[in-house]
């Protein structure tokens, strides 16, 4: 099927009338592709009216939609599921504050919920948590730990699915000197646990140089503050290793490199990211995300350069906009979203791009261009 020149295949075909095309209330679908990229285009475009009357809102909804429709660039399911209809929730990630209370956790799985059941993902730390076998002095009884509760988290998922078509995916954070440390790394390597959560080791500046000088590494009580234990920080490195080679979890997470870079830094460190690591988020704070093609941008033996800047400034208006006329969830996530106004965009088609360009893929000419490529497509200053 081809939607204003942009051939669709099979596949895609599929996957649309699966999830993505709005159906009636008997399951049918009531939409073709070309028009849920209008209605898309339309909705987002209405943003526009903010900042240049109707005439930018007409001019932007046809721009919108000849980027979405010829498949130079995409947004993330949410919008594409929910623009232009009653649930209006575009986002795709959320980072939400997990709190050393049960009233906390508990919020934080109901606001988990609401989420996913309008299409996003969520990211949380659990590094806040008392450690397994801490003292809970309200109850004199023990505290589970953080993994135990990320159980809880991962069986609420499992029932509520994102909008009714994507199942629910999370991000869990623990930092490297949290006592629950060497659990949390060996989560996954029983079968069946956690299959609704990536799992990321926080990692500091001073665990990396005590890797590197073969010191220990202090592991610290959260609720204290106090070291309650030193470990060998190669020990620990290579148990995160050897669990990721095993499993594929836990990855990492540089939390002072990522903080270093936090634009907003006066709201707070960020701890969390999005489910999928591209994005670090301060409590609350959602994100919305899109994707140029690079592979329409070829021509002969190079980069369309002039469009690609073009993409990229489109792209941006588009996201932006996303925010401004999507509908969240959660209040705390509608006040920082709309004053940070986080976006991610990213790209799609690089290795048929280097095909085209006749460049191999694991090569170091590869890795200059990607290197000039992504240079172009930074916002500049």
């Amino acid at each position: 099927m081809t939607v204003d020149g942009a051939q669709l295949s099979r596949n895609a075909l599929t996957v649309l009338k699966h999830r993505y095309l709005l159906k009636d209330a008997s399951g049918s679908v009531v939409e073709t592709p070309d028009e849920m990229f209008r209605r898309v285009a339309r909705a987002v475009s209405s943003g526009e009216s903010r900042y240049g009357g109707q005439e930018a809102v007409r001019s932007c909804e046809e721009r919108f939609y000849r980027a979405m429709a010829s498949l130079d660039f995409l947004p993330n399911s949410p919008t594409l599921m929910n623009a232009g209809t009653d649930i209006s929730q575009l986002a795709a990630c959320f980072v939400l504050p997990v709190g050393d209370s049960i009233a906390e956790i508990f919020e934080a799985v109901r606001n988990m919920a609401l989420i996913h059941q309008t299409g996003g993902g969520t990211g949380f730390s659990f590094s806040h948590l008392r450690p397994k076998g801490d003292v809970v002095r309200e109850t004199g009884g023990v505290a589970s730990g953080p993994v135990s509760f990320m159980d809880v988290f991962d069986l609420a998922t499992d029932v509520v699915k994102q909008g009714g078509r994507r199942r629910g995916a999370n991000m869990g954070i623990l930092r490297v000197d949290h006592p629950d440390i060497l659990e949390f790394v060996h989560a996954k390597q029983e079968p069946g646990r956690l299959t609704n959560f990536n799992l990321s080791v926080g990692l500091t500046d001073d665990f990396m140089h005590s890797v590197e000088a073969d010191d220990d590494c202090s592991i610290v009580n959260p609720r204290t503050g106090q070291v309650v234990q030193t470990l060998p920080a190669r020990q620990l490195w290579r148990a995160v290793g050897e669990a990721a080679w095993s499993t594929g979890d836990p990855g990492i997470v540089f939390l002072d490199e990522i903080n270093r870079d936090n634009p907003t830094p006066s709201l707070g460190a960020i701890e969390a990211t999005n489910p999928c690591g591209e994005q670090p988020l301060l409590p609350y704070e959602a994100c919305n995300l899109g994707s140029i093609n690079l592979a329409h941008l070829a021509i002969g033996s190079d980069v369309d350069w002039d469009r690609l800047r073009e993409t990229v400034d489109l792209a941006v208006r588009f996201l932006d906009d996303v925010i401004e006329v999507g509908h969240y969830p959660l209040a705390e996530s509608d006040r920082i979203t709309r004053r940070n106004r986080k976006i991610g965009l990213g790209v799609m088609g690089f290795a048929e791009l280097l095909i085209q360009l006749g460049i191999p893929y694991a090569s170091e000419a590869a890795e200059q261009f990607a290197g000039r490529l992504m240079a172009a497509i930074t916002p500049r200053e």
